[in-house]
């Protein structure tokens, strides 16, 4: 069997090296997603420009090439930063221009500056030399976010500057005022803000603030933090001081959010689109994919994101984005699994979608129910993936096959409820878990050989049920 990594269903850069997402847009019926991308990668050369891919299903990408090449204007490579499309001309290229504000670091000093389209976003010149907001002498300043205030009618920019966002608002995308700012100094360096509305099942109406963080001295995940609360403008009131977390694995960084788009391409303000970098900066150039397909860039899954009403508190709910059905070639629904102990499947498969009800008398409980995910033929190597029910937390383990360095992510569930709803996202180099409703969700990128595809349910000191257990093999239709 021949070893790749290349994933058969989430999105991969097609040489070279890819890192963070940057947020996409919708226009004319397609979603433009750029990200940041190094064709030197692999001979040992620096920077990054922006390429381009294409989606109308968030799953199914098109690649287009480079958008913003890097080191092409004085100003050295292109990093993170935010596309809008200036509908109202206010930049002064025209109506409907696609406008990119991006960070650039000219002798090591971050700074915002310009670039505009005028042809869909297929290409981008710079639109002057000089930064449209300049660094006022700090180390960090990078990775301008922006949208379109409606209430306000203007720009509203938040910009990462270490351990705070600055929020700064714009008539015209080019002059740009500073108002405010939020600052959080227990989660390391902030990058890449999130600023969004949103409209929860409930009716009402939230502010979302989020940005990628490292949260390891505390205990805590280094993926995307988030609150939700009010924006007057100027400032973000939180509701809560701690972050809720969108990801609680180990590679879910530079995670960006955005709108989803109806039939008609009208904004639905109860359904965003999350996607996120496989991989974190403890282990960029760990993968064995340089070797056997010559890249290192990977996403996870595109969610759908909504936001939900749940003990008290505001919080975003993620599942696997509902076009994923459309990619299915081939489901094996084997109903309700008793295991008592341990059950091998007859099942090899490398890229899948696993989903099961995990259930469990709550008087007689065993102390671990789960699956030994990307087995070997024989055993040994696996990703472990169910519920500790003496701990009372969900878990994926990823030290029992090869991974950049091992570990395992946790958490809480209610032990006593006897029952768990999980899904788990198989690819060549990845395994994603969602635990319950989405309230939690564990991103590891794993790299097992291409012959560790089997499958093993267990229970630990007792007996469980995996209720209308479905494995649906994916892979992306072009």
């Amino acid at each position: 069997m021949t070893q790749t990594y290349r994933p058969a269903y989430h999105l991969s850069v097609p040489d070279n090296w890819k890192n963070d997402p940057q947020r996409p847009i919708y226009l004319d019926g397609e979603y433009l997603y750029y990200y940041l991308y190094n064709a030197d990668y692999l001979n040992g050369g620096g920077g990054t420009a922006w390429r381009l891919a294409t989606t109308k299903d968030h799953v199914a990408f098109t690649d287009h090439g480079v958008a913003i090449p890097k080191f092409s204007n004085g100003n050295g490579d292109c990093w993170s930063g935010s596309v809008v499309v200036d509908t109202r001309g206010t930049a002064g290229y025209g109506r409907g221009t696609v406008i990119a504000l991006v960070t650039q670091a000219p002798d090591g000093r971050q700074a915002q500056y310009l670039w505009y389209s005028t042809d869909k976003g297929r290409t981008f010149r710079a639109g002057g030399t000089d930064p449209v907001l300049a660094n006022p002498g700090v180390a960090d300043f990078r990775d301008p976010k922006v949208i379109w205030d409606d209430e306000r009618a203007h720009w509203v920019m938040a910009n990462a500057e270490g351990q705070r966002i600055g929020f700064y608002v714009s008539e015209d995308l080019r002059t740009w005022n500073e108002v405010g700012e939020f600052r959080c100094d227990d989660l390391g360096v902030l990058e890449c803000p999130d600023l969004f509305r949103m409209r929860a099942e409930d009716g009402t109406w939230r502010w979302v603030l989020g940005m990628s963080a490292n949260g390891k001295a505390r205990g805590l995940p280094a993926t995307y933090a988030y609150w939700t609360g009010a924006f007057d403008g100027a400032a973000f009131a939180a509701d809560s001081g701690e972050p809720q977390w969108l990801d609680h694995g180990f590679d879910f960084y530079g995670a960006v959010t955005y709108a989803h788009h109806d039939a008609h391409g009208a904004e639905d303000p109860t359904l965003r689109h999350a996607l996120g970098w496989a991989n974190f900066w403890d282990y960029p150039d760990n993968a064995p994919s340089m070797v056997t397909d010559g890249y290192n860039g990977d996403d996870m899954i595109v969610r759908d994101v909504r936001l939900k009403h749940r003990g008290g508190a505001y919080r975003l709910v993620s599942s696997p984005t509902s076009a994923l059905r459309d990619h299915v070639r081939r489901t094996r629904s084997l109903g309700d699994v008793h295991v008592d102990g341990v059950l091998d499947l007859d099942v090899s498969a490398r890229s899948y979608e696993l989903t099961c009800e995990l259930v469990w008398d709550p008087a007689a409980p065993p102390t671990n129910i789960g699956m030994e995910l990307c087995r070997a033929p024989r055993g040994g190597r696996h990703v472990a993936v169910g519920a500790f029910l003496e701990g009372g937390y969900a878990y994926v383990n990823r030290r029992p096959t090869f991974s950049p360095t091992g570990g395992e992510s946790q958490t809480l569930i209610d032990s006593a409820s006897g029952r768990l709803q999980v899904r788990v996202l198989v690819d060549h180099a990845s395994v994603e878990l969602f635990v319950g409703e989405g309230e939690a969700v564990h991103s590891h990128r794993v790299f097992p050989l291409a012959t560790d595809d089997r499958i093993r349910l267990f229970t630990s000191d007792g007996e469980a049920t995996f209720a209308e257990l479905r494995i649906a093999e994916l892979a992306v239709r072009t």
